[in-house]
């Protein structure tokens, strides 16, 4: 299963927010939500097309509501987490799931919040653990190049 995570921007509040709408309310119709951070909503899909997908019919009101939407899909990564600009690369064949992607938005884990996205550069393309030791833990996602710059 790949899952989709969104982060609700600081003004919203997911999922409600997104259920206030009636396209977005049946576009999420047949996912089950879950709320593993306190500011965020995440959910399986089958595959990183219908991951990306999703995002793509709910982009108007991700514009609105959240402040980051990313994707995991374990035949990339079973611990990091894709930017939707990469996963949608990935998906068009324009990056190979097996390319080492060295730049990376990790983002802290405080009181059940993802909070404090910082842009850090891995030295090789591997899986890494990153220490923030201000926070409880780390959630990583790897990003395009220009996301980073």
């Amino acid at each position: 299963m790949t899952r989709v995570c969104l982060v609700e921007d600081d003004d919203s509040s997911l999922p409600l927010d997104l259920y206030g709408y009636d396209t977005a309310r049946r576009a999420l119709a047949t996912y089950d939500l879950t709320e593993p951070w306190d500011n965020t909503v995440v959910l399986d899909t089958v595959s990183l097309g219908a991951a990306v997908s999703l995002l793509n019919d709910l982009n108007w009101y991700l514009a609105r509501l959240t402040s980051d939407a990313f994707v995991q899909d374990p035949s990339v990564s079973r611990h990091e987490w894709l930017s939707r600009p990469l996963a949608r690369e990935i998906r068009d064949g324009n990056v190979s799931p097996d390319d080492p992607i060295n730049r990376l938005k990790v983002y802290g884990v405080e009181n059940g919040r993802l909070v404090d996205p910082t842009n850090v550069l891995r030295g090789s393309g591997g899986d890494g653990d990153y220490e923030r030791s201000e926070y409880d833990d780390t959630v990583v996602v790897r990003v395009t190049q220009d996301e980073f710059f």
